[in-house]
């Protein structure tokens, strides 16, 4: 992949996932149910949401920095040893920041 490819790629999962905290965001601020039966179905879904929220952030984290890097001429190097992490390694996870040495 280009840069350009992997920026618009970068790009489409940051907006994605913005949209995706927004959502869980609005929903948190919805008002609850009156009836008491529904309210424990609904703070159950709350917890359920509440890690998707975590984990959708943390990884817009992760993808705001991998723009970041691109913009730097970082992108595909090993935060620990500098080296190039292999390009299917970064397919998988575009926004990993080691290599497969440095991750074990």
């Amino acid at each position: 992949m280009t840069n350009q490819e992997i920026q618009i790629s970068l790009t489409e999962k940051k907006s994605q996932l913005e949209h995706r905290i927004n959502a869980i965001e609005a929903d948190f601020h919805k008002g609850r149910s009156q009836d008491f039966a529904e309210q424990a179905t609904e703070t159950e879904n709350d917890g359920v949401l509440d890690e998707i929220h975590h984990e959708a952030k943390a990884e817009l984290k992760h993808v705001i920095e991998a723009l970041y890097r691109l913009e730097h001429d970082k992108y595909g190097l090993c935060a620990n040893c500098d080296e190039a992490i292999n390009p299917d390694r970064l397919h998988v996870l575009p926004y990993i920041t080691t290599c497969i040495n440095c991750a074990q």
